[in-house]
Parts: structure tokens; C-alpha cells; sequence
């Protein structure tokens, strides 16, 4: 079974097991993610795999980091995620790429990511839940973080946080590489 095979079906075991855990129908469910009940059944049923987005939505509905729904091993209080282990969750071919390093839940969702983006290319993100905070740090390049419609540049060696509640895009306007580390935490689903 193929390393893709294996997060398709941890996702689907995963969002049912929580999905019901919390007690939500899949109507409920699909209208709290703001993904289609379809997609829903689909991704249950291992029949699909889903983008970035639409895991990170699932993920913030149901209160889990995306660790937590593409895990496929339960393990040890101290996990380690060896580096050929690493989920590159999206690419492009010029180069770009996000990288979930390692996540958990205290209490909350808490993901670490490694995010390259080569000149020119970006990202943006949907609002989180309130509540939810980001903090991003970049060791190579420039990156232009556009919070809420606003542009704010952060260049390497520099760090930024920011409440992500709110409509945000990581971009390169510059012309080499941009390369950041960036932490993600979402408050519990209550």
C-alpha cells in the first residue's frame, strides 16, 4: 500500500471517528466545515483525496490538527516524526511545497509546518476559527504576509504572529526562494 493509500484511509477512519465522537451528523458536519455533504461521504469512504483547504476546514470543524486525521500510527507519548516520514501535503512544479513536520493536540489543534515558496508563488488561507494563532518564521528569502488585506513583509531571521481568524496569504514577491517555519493553534472544539 502506497504512503498515499495509507493517509487516504487514515483520513477517512480518522474524520468518521471524530465526526462521531462529537456527535455530528454528516449535515451538521458538512455546514460547520463548509464542505458539501458529497465530499463528506467521499472522504469517509476513502474514495477521495481531498485538497490542503478542504483538510484544514475538516480539521478546524472538528477540532483536530491535521496530524491528528492523517495519523496512521499511535504511538508513545514522545513522537517522532523521522524525516523521510515528513507529509508534504502540496507542491507545485516550480517548487513550492508545505510540510507538516509534527503536530499534537494541547488542548487544542498545534501543527508545525515547513513551507517553501519559490519567487512569485503563493498561498492563502481561509479564516480559522476564532481563537485561532499563527505564528510564522522565515530563515530564507522574504515573505509577504497579507493579513485581513494587509501586506506586512518579514524578512529572514524575522518572526510574526497573528490571529488567524481571518483571511490570510503567504506570498514570495521576491526573486529567490522564501523558506519559513510555521506553527498553527487552534482553539479546542467545545
Amino acid at each position: 500500500m502506497s504512503d498515499l493509500d495509507l493517509l487516504t484511509q487514515s483520513l477517512a477512519r480518522n474524520v468518521k471517528r471524530w465526526r462521531t465522537e462529537r456527535g455530528f451528523t454528516l449535515d451538521t458536519f458538512a455546514a460547520r466545515a463548509g464542505v458539501s455533504r458529497g465530499m463528506l461521504i467521499q472522504i469517509e469512504q476513502a474514495r477521495t483525496n481531498p485538497s490542503l483547504g478542504t483538510v484544514v476546514k475538516i480539521g478546524d470543524a472538528l477540532g483536530v490538527s491535521i496530524t491528528t486525521l492523517l495519523d496512521y500510527e499511535q504511538g508513545p507519548k514522545v513522537r517522532i516524526v523521522p524525516a523521510d516520514q515528513v507529509v508534504r501535503l502540496w507542491h507545485t512544479d516550480a517548487g513550492s511545497y508545505s510540510r507538516l513536520l509534527a503536530g499534537a493536540e494541547a488542548p487544542g489543534p498545534l501543527e508545525m509546518w515547513d513551507w517553501r515558496l519559490m519567487p512569485g508563488e503563493g498561498s492563502s488561507s481561509d479564516p480559522h476559527p476564532t481563537g485561532t494563532v499563527e505564528l510564522v518564521h522565515v530563515t530564507v528569502g522574504e515573505l509577504t504576509l497579507t493579513v485581513d488585506g494587509a501586506d506586512h513583509l518579514v524578512p529572514a531571521g524575522a518572526s510574526a504572529s497573528f490571529e488567524g481568524d481571518v483571511p490570510h496569504t503567504y506570498a514570495n514577491q521576491g526573486d529567490v526562494p522564501m523558506e519559513m517555519v510555521l506553527a498553527v493553534s487552534v482553539p479546542p472544539v467545545h
